[in-house]
């Protein structure tokens, strides 16, 4: 068992009385406090390069974070220096919002997972660019996930997500376009082949912009969905957000089966690897991949390389096993099928 599993875990799994919001805003404060000295002994530990070159852009390794973990770029000096070869901030919506009543984070932990109604909790658009450039370039390539202002209409959403990207995307390496977040009522009818067309129409331009998809989308449904990428210039897909679905969940975390929101986690794992697979056959590898989604171990993000990942991204296997996943995973990052790394 690692240190983080004996030691750090234990004790941040106790902070606010187990409240895992609490702890989650009190980790990233104090990363975002790490004085420079402090930033350059992780990195010395555990920052890893393996680069490669995916729509465009060049990474030093193949391991991200995925958004949720830092919305508003708090801590976003200290991510690297922990590890990861990219970073993807928000999800940002073009207003301000609280986002849904607390409690909204729950961990399930002898299933390894969490489920989360957030709902876009955000300072917003603004804010975010705001801090981007007093920041500066960061040391790793940079994502923005861009999602849909609860109080927006569904009917006035491409100028929602356009008011975000005209803000954002020059900080940007590339732009995620979140679609498929259960925890906004009506976003992941956003999926659908007209208004995902309307969203990429609208947000073409310089950076590269991947969709987002849910995996409780049926096969016919993500078929669509990717014709539709292909025709209107997608860069690549993020597979998976979270899921609504409750397979998997241990007997003693059953309890918290009937909590609403998306899980993430363990029991998304092989879903994620499904419609990675999926994804990557239906296009033949036209449509670069970055594969999220109950990674928790080399093997795991093998296996989302295996299926056509050209990248990963981190986030409940981040809170359950710590930065030596992200060590371990960049270091075991040697994908197999030759069309990953475009």
């Amino acid at each position: 068992m690692s240190l983080f599993a004996k030691v750090a875990r234990p004790a941040l799994f106790r902070l606010g009385g187990g409240d895992a919001e609490h702890a989650h805003e009190w980790t990233l404060n104090r990363l975002a406090s790490l004085p420079s000295p402090a930033l350059a002994a992780l990195r010395r530990q555990y920052a890893f390069a393996a680069p490669v070159d995916v729509f465009g852009v060049r990474f030093p390794n193949r391991v991200g974070l995925a958004a949720g973990m830092d919305k508003n770029g708090l801590a976003l000096p200290a991510w690297p220096a922990l590890g990861f070869g990219f970073v993807e901030v928000g999800t940002v919506t073009a207003k301000p919002q609280p986002g849904n009543d607390k409690p909204r984070l729950f961990r399930l932990k002898e299933s390894e997972a969490i489920i989360n109604r957030m709902g876009f909790n955000n300072l917003g658009a603004a804010a975010l660019a705001d801090r981007l450039a007093q920041l500066g370039k960061l040391d790793v390539p940079l994502g923005i996930s861009l999602g849909k202002s609860k109080v927006t209409p569904l009917e006035e959403a491409v100028e929602d997500y356009l008011f975000s990207y005209r803000l954002l995307h020059p900080y940007a390496d590339y732009i995620a376009v979140n679609v498929s977040s259960p925890n906004t009522p009506g976003l992941r009818s956003l999926q659908d082949r007209d208004s995902i067309a309307a969203l990429l129409k609208a947000l073409s331009g310089p950076v590269p912009v991947l969709v987002k998809i849910a995996p409780d989308l049926t096969e016919p449904a993500i078929a669509e969905l990717l014709e539709v990428c292909l025709e209107h210039g997608a860069a690549g897909l993020i597979a998976t957000n979270t899921t609504l679905s409750r397979d998997g969940i241990a007997e003693s975390d059953q309890h918290l089966a009937g909590e609403a929101g998306g899980l993430s986690g363990k029991p998304l794992t092989e879903r994620a690897r499904q419609v990675v697979k999926f994804v990557a056959d239906e296009t033949g590898g036209r449509l670069p991949i970055i594969g999220v989604g109950g990674i928790m171990s080399v093997d795991d993000a093998a296996r989302l390389l295996d299926a056509g990942a050209s990248l990963v991204q981190l986030y409940s296997g981040f809170i359950y096993r710590g930065p030596d996943l992200v060590r371990a995973v960049a270091r075991g990052a040697r994908p197999i099928r030759s069309h990953r790394a475009r």
